[in-house]
């Protein structure tokens, strides 16, 4: 908004024409805006949520006493600092911005109706897995219909590889259906991980951050020539939402971390990963999405193995599922499991920015 009000209008305010000090400020804007209204939306959650979140019978036994009476549905807080920070920073004119917007909002309107159910029904349910991957399933096919009818006619159909130099695999029809299944997945992915404090937005920072600097160079020719990347026009500004994604996540920490005041639930889970997976079909780097997230990767096979293997054999794989559950069984800390996932987080996104080289 600041942009479209100064920058274009007015040559004074020429500095708002860069991208690099625009998500400079979206993530400040969104780390202070996080911290402040912060107290108060946990206030409110607590006092509509006399019990807090119910807690899985068949999780860990410490979590029914350590968890006990804390509240849900903290996404709202990185919900409203990302769009209000975006809004701020970003080039209104984008339409990736919008769309970005439009992904993040409507799968965190799933996931804030599936913690109301869970917080008026007592139970750790909330919505039946149908009724969410149905509502999942609705909105990324909007946001991908949408995300092809902008991209340029040479990369709307199309899958790049990485570690190839400008290798696009033409899915054609299929890559509808391959586009809302990155996005579905890596909203599920993230709501999996989100098990223990701190444990998945860190992660989510850290992914955010990555794809910060991947859609900046995409969007310059200058560097996507260099780097013999795919360039799509208009793709550095989701550098600004990134940025104010970290910013949020900065933010939401000092409240999450162990013992956390809140949790994200389902309403910021879902919606972060919803957003992380639009923003990586935008850049056409889905697969790369997958190695830069490959904490999530990991936390949603665990969940595959475990009922396969269960169903199949009659036989668990971990003593508990998603994977933070199997560590905590055999003894780990929540504080060092947390820790530990984290610096898998980080070996990942390193691993993720090298194809960015490696080719």
């Amino acid at each position: 908004m600041l942009y479209n009000l100064l920058a274009e209008h007015d040559s004074l305010f020429n500095i708002l024409r860069y991208i690099t000090f625009r998500s400079g400020g979206a993530v400040f804007t969104a780390l202070v805006l996080t911290l402040f209204i912060g107290p108060k939306i946990i206030r409110w959650l607590k006092a509509k949520q006399a019990e807090g979140q119910p807690i899985r019978l068949d999780g860990p036994e410490s979590h029914l006493v350590s968890k006990k009476g804390t509240p849900t549905m903290g996404g709202l807080m990185i919900l409203i600092s990302v769009t209000v920070s975006t809004l701020l920073w970003s080039d209104l004119k984008n339409p990736y911005m919008w769309i970005v917007l439009f992904s993040m909002l409507s799968f965190g309107m799933v996931g804030f109706f599936d913690d109301f159910l869970k917080l008026t029904k007592r139970n750790s349910k909330g919505l039946s897995s149908r009724k969410k991957i149905i509502g999942q399933a609705v909105f990324s096919l909007i946001a991908v219909l949408l995300i092809q009818a902008v991209a340029a006619p040479h990369l709307a159909s199309h899958i790049s590889v990485p570690f190839f130099k400008h290798i696009l695999i033409d899915a054609g029809m299929f890559y509808i259906p391959f586009a809302m299944l990155v996005m579905i997945g890596a909203s599920n992915a993230v709501n999996l991980t989100d098990g223990l404090d701190g444990l998945a937005i860190v992660p989510i920072m850290i992914v955010a951050g990555c794809f910060a600097l991947i859609s900046y160079l995409i969007g310059r020719t200058d560097f996507s020539s260099y780097l013999q990347l795919n360039f799509v026009v208009g793709a550095g500004e989701l550098a600004v939402f990134c940025s104010a994604l970290v910013g949020a996540s900065l933010g939401f920490l000092w409240f999450n971390s162990q013992p956390a005041e809140v949790f994200m639930g389902d309403t910021g889970s879902l919606s972060l990963g919803g957003a992380l997976g639009a923003i990586s079909v935008i850049a056409k780097h889905e697969f790369v999405l997958a190695i830069i997230g490959g904490l999530f990767v990991v936390e949603a096979l665990s969940v595959i193995i475990q009922v396969v293997s269960f169903k199949t054999r009659g036989k668990r794989v971990f003593k508990m599922a998603p994977i933070h559950h199997h560590f905590e069984k055999i003894g780990w800390s929540e504080s060092k499991v947390v820790t530990r996932f984290w610096i898998v987080a980080c070996v990942f996104a390193l691993m993720g920015l090298a194809t960015l080289k490696i080719r």
